[in-house]
């Protein structure tokens, strides 16, 4: 009996409700699984972004956190005279600048190529292209650090010095940041912006190049009229993960290390103001200050789309 009059009382509730007794069992499970996620959210993820954000407005200095005092928007005046804040910020965006554009443009021409039916062994140089991107950022700046050593890299043992050329150390450089094989090492991450591209050109129709060809279009001309603006979603995509891969130091090979002025960027920065001067208020400030810059980007990205990208529900 008590059996019974309970599924009385959820077959009426779920009558009220209009959902059925199935459809809300399969929520509280769907709930129940996707709670350790949720309470991580929670903890690790929402909760320190608050905190953050309430610390930003104090004087927090990680040694004497008894002695933790509001400033207001104290922090923020101080981020306007810090011209070491404003030189990487700067350093940071010309960077993005450069790397953002090269990376999208080498993961459409590596798309290209890998898509081509005339490749040999797609499968494998499919692998070989991919690989890089998982290489840590930190072994790859050991390895061009050594390839490009005066005494010991191969780069000049092997080719410059053999040529009567100058030996090259690029790491050793005052502006390193905006050097060429700097820039060219952020290539090795594009593995993932070659699998978005693909997955893009593979989903348009072969009719469609069929009838290009058919009336006199060239190749270069079926890649430009029509394989370019049919990937612009994907490019879009690649474009908003680039961005923040950059802005978030993932692309700059100097997470972890010691802040310089003329070689990190401003997450390396923020870096050395929390784990060296020890202040989190004013590394709190930083960081949302940061995070206004990256969003009001991201939101211009956002409002741009439409003139440029190609989005097949929106045709009438």
């Amino acid at each position: 009996m008590q059996i019974t009059s309970v599924i009385k009382n959820k077959l009426t509730v779920a009558a009220r409700t209009g959902t059925s007794v199935e459809t809300r069992f399969k929520r509280q499970i769907g709930l129940m699984l996707i709670s350790p996620w949720l309470i991580g959210l929670v903890l690790f993820k929402l909760a320190p972004i608050m905190a953050s954000f309430v610390f930003s407005f104090t004087d927090f200095h990680l040694l004497n956190p008894d002695q933790i005092q509001f400033t207001g928007l104290q922090n923020y005046r101080i981020f306007a005279r810090d011209l070491d804040a404003g030189s990487a910020l700067w350093k940071t965006i010309k960077l993005a600048l450069v790397i953002i554009p090269l990376q999208t443009f080498a993961s459409i021409f590596a798309a290209a190529l890998l898509s081509s039916e005339k490749l040999l062994a797609k499968n494998t140089m499919r692998l070989l292209f991919f690989l890089p991107s998982i290489i840590p950022s930190f072994s790859a700046a050991l390895m061009w650090d050594g390839f490009t050593s005066p005494s010991t890299g191969w780069l000049n043992r092997l080719i410059l010095s053999p040529l009567g050329l100058e030996s090259l150390y690029h790491f050793s450089n005052g502006d390193s940041s905006l050097s060429f094989l700097f820039i060219f090492t952020s290539l090795w991450t594009i593995g993932p912006g070659i699998l978005i591209m693909m997955a893009s050109m593979q989903g348009i129709s072969n009719e469609v190049y069929e009838a290009a060809h058919i009336d006199g279009a060239g190749r270069f001309m079926r890649f430009f009229k029509i394989t370019i603006p049919l990937i612009t979603p994907a490019i879009f995509f690649s474009l908003v993960l680039n961005l923040t891969a950059v802005f978030g130091g993932a692309i700059l090979l100097d997470r972890g290390s010691r802040w310089r002025n003329d070689f990190s960027s401003y997450d390396g920065y923020v870096n050395f103001v929390l784990f060296d001067m020890f202040k989190l208020g004013y590394a709190s400030s930083l960081a949302w200050i940061f995070f206004v810059v990256v969003l009001i980007i991201v939101l211009i990205l956002f409002g741009t789309s439409k003139r440029w990208v190609y989005f097949p529900d929106r045709e009438n």
